[in-house]
């Protein structure tokens, strides 16, 4: 079954997936699987997604895409938005790259303890 007609059978509801098979190794793992925040949209906003992020998030190819009006692809997002909740994390203050921080002790910058302090953030 293909991941579509799964999307239509439960027809948003939750589920859970209890077995997965590695197709490979023919591998199967059983248990309570969580789909991932995306997974758990419908088809027709995991197509809205795909497109988005085909489009690089420019909201004038997806009006011109979808045939609708900017404050329509807003109105979307924001739903979207708030389907996926706090679920899918998204770190927009990220610290510094540890790299960053070894560079700036090395040139005396900062001192080791303030190095180990960002570091251990």
């Amino acid at each position: 079954m293909n991941w579509e007609k799964l999307t239509a059978l439960t027809r948003g509801a939750l589920f859970t997936v209890e077995r997965v098979r590695m197709v490979e190794s023919q591998v199967a793992v059983e248990g309570a699987f969580e789909l991932p925040p995306l997974a758990q949209l419908s088809m027709e906003d995991q197509v809205f997604v795909a497109a988005f992020v085909r489009s690089h998030g420019s909201i004038k190819e997806m009006e011109r895409l979808f045939g609708v009006s900017y404050p329509t692809i807003k109105n979307r997002l924001a739903r979207l938005t708030e389907a996926l909740g706090p679920t899918v994390a998204v770190d927009t203050n990220p610290g510094p790259h540890p790299s960053d921080v070894l560079d700036r002790l090395e040139r005396g910058e900062i001192t080791a303890a303030e190095a180990a302090e960002l570091l251990a953030r």
